[in-house]
Formats: C-alpha cells, structure tokens, sequence
C-alpha cells in the first residue's frame, strides 16, 4: 500500500510537471512528466552554479544524466573538471569522462548521454574506489522545497547514486550536493523519508539558494532497498559482495 508520504510526493510531482508545461518553461524532452523536467534557462542555472566556490574548489564532480543537467556536464569539461556520470537507471554503472582525453570540440557531444558513452569509459567497481574522492554532487530534482529537501521523479536513482558512492568511500558527509532548477520548482514544503538525499546548493536561472544542515543518508539503507532495484542494477550487486551484506533487499 502507498503511503500518505508517497502519494503527497507524487502529488507534488504532478504539480510541477503540470506548471512548467502550462507557464511554457519546459523543453525537450517532453512531456515532462515522469522525468527529470528539462527547462528554459537550465544553461543559465548552471552558469550560476559554476560561480559558486564549491564548484570552483572541485576537481571531479559526479553528475546525473538527465537532460537539464547537460549544461553542468558541459560546463565541468570546459573547466578541466573530471566528470563521474550516471548511467541511466544505473544499468550500466558510472562513466568517466576526463577532458584531457576528449578532444575540446567534442565537449557538448560528451556532455550529452549518448556521446558520454561514445567518448567516455565505463568504470567497473574497483576503479571506482581507486579513483579518489568526488569533491561536488550535482543531481537532477523534480522539486525542492525552502530546507533543501528534494524529490526525483520517483524511483530512488539519485539515493542510490548516492549512497554507492559514500559506501566506497568516495563521498563524505560534508560534501556538497547541488541541483539545478526553475524557480517555479521551488516549493514550500517536501516531506523526508530517510533515504532521501537533501541538497545544498540550487541554482536557478536567477538566483543561487543555499539550504544549511541538509540531511544526507549514510550509505545504501540496505533493508530499505527494493529487490526489484537490485536485481537491475549490476553494481549494487558488485557492492553488497564487496561490502559482505547478508541482506541486501526488501522484498
């Protein structure tokens, strides 16, 4: 059974699908519904967020694949940044993309999810742990709401993304967690569950929001994790051996 805190997730998920089409700010691809909103002025917001000292401090920046945060990605090239993607749905893990190996005017092809796969390298688990820390954490968001809280579309990516990355090491508490957003998917209030990845920093075409004591999960919630989502996703798997977990699901 769905509970209240779920079906008040998707309620406002709905609605900020439904207001970025019908004010006119949505994009490609649409419609927006049941994915991460692309949006007039992602470029912009992620101009602002690149004037942040978080960004300007990182060296590798772990990003979502969605099609907003296309422009962080391209923009993280441009400053010699070292790019951790997600592969969508996580089917394939992470890619690397290094722009010391990509020539510069391939930069915006890489930036996108089909020429991240093209020009970028699958990182197998070990290589992962090897590759040192990951300084900034950028996601997609559906919502937020004025305390960094944040909802995705739904299904947990970012959380796992996440938490894969602080089991192995490479992500501390303290690190940041940026998204970029329309202001209209600023919100008042978003309800937590304890997997839920809070952000930092969220960047809109207009302006830079800064959210203090953003709760953060410690790793994967392993008897929280649906069956389902491990047995899709490789490199949960890989992780449960690698970290020796007896139960790694919820069925």
């Amino acid at each position: 059974m769905e509970s209240k805190t779920s079906k008040e997730k998707q309620r406002i998920r709905e609605y900020i699908w439904r207001l970025l089409e019908e004010r006119g700010v949505a994009t490609f691809p649409r419609p927006v519904y049941g994915r991460i909103p692309n949006f007039r002025g992602a470029d912009e917001a992620a101009a602002r967020l690149s004037e942040t000292p978080e960004w300007r401090r990182a060296r590798i920046v772990k990003v979502n694949p969605d099609a907003p945060q296309k422009w962080v990605r391209l923009a993280a090239l441009r400053s010699g940044k070292i790019v951790v993607m997600a592969t969508p749905r996580l089917r394939e893990g992470f890619l690397l993309l290094d722009p010391r190996l990509i020539p510069e005017s391939l930069y915006e092809r890489a930036a996108t999810i089909r020429g991240a796969f093209q020009l970028g390298k699958k990182l197998s688990i070990d290589e992962l742990r090897s590759m040192g820390g990951i300084d900034l954490i950028v996601t997609g968001s559906v919502a937020i709401d004025r305390k960094g809280h944040r909802i995705g579309k739904g299904e947990g990516y970012a959380e796992i993304e996440y938490g894969i990355m602080r089991d192995l090491g490479l992500v501390v508490e303290d690190v940041p967690v940026a998204t970029t957003i329309h202001d209209l998917q600023l919100v008042d209030y978003i309800p937590k569950e304890p997997y839920d990845l809070a952000v930092d920093i969220a960047a809109t075409p207009r302006r830079l929001l800064r959210f203090e004591s953003a709760e953060k999960p410690p790793g994967i919630i392993w008897d929280m994790l649906p069956c389902k989502k491990f047995r899709e996703i490789p490199i949960l798997q890989d992780l449960a051996r690698l970290r020796n977990v007896e139960k790694p699901c919820r069925e």
